[in-house]
């Protein structure tokens, strides 16, 4: 079990995700972008990007948890956990089950767990709700 999983508060399965040398997150939510967002040089007119939540479906009417269908492109990931703790970094990588079916994010070094834009490359790729896409590799003091 990894030692890291302390630092992370919201596991859906903690045996699961800590299972490797580091603590898997998972996924609990995939916007699209809708709309654009402004970035400034003093921050003043700082806007957001328009999201919306991607449509889930069920492979059939008795699955507890659907699935999203993304086609080739970027969007934004929600996970369920969250950074336990104040004064704390943490390294979060892609994992490699998602890096292999042509889907990662950009490597994070964070003090809370942001939505982070998840890059779809090829023909897409399938995500099940709550399925583990991210590792944290590493935890410092902030």
């Amino acid at each position: 079990m990894s030692g890291y999983a302390k630092y992370v508060d919201g596991l859906v399965h903690e045996q699961t995700q800590t299972e490797g040398d580091g603590v898997d997150l998972t996924v609990a939510e995939v916007y699209e972008l809708t709309g654009p967002g402004r970035v400034d040089f003093g921050g003043g007119e700082l806007e957001a990007a328009a999201t919306e939540p991607h449509e889930r479906e069920k492979r059939s009417p008795d699955d507890e948890y659907g699935w999203w269908s993304l086609d080739p492109g970027t969007y934004l990931v929600e996970y369920n956990e969250s950074i336990a703790g104040g004064d704390l970094r943490l390294t979060v990588q892609t994992r490699d089950a998602l890096l292999e079916r042509g889907a990662f994010h950009p490597t994070l070094h964070v003090t809370s767990l942001p939505r982070v834009p998840l890059s779809v490359g090829g023909d897409g790729i399938r995500i099940k709700e709550n399925a583990r896409i991210s590792t944290v590799v590493d935890a410092d003091p902030a």
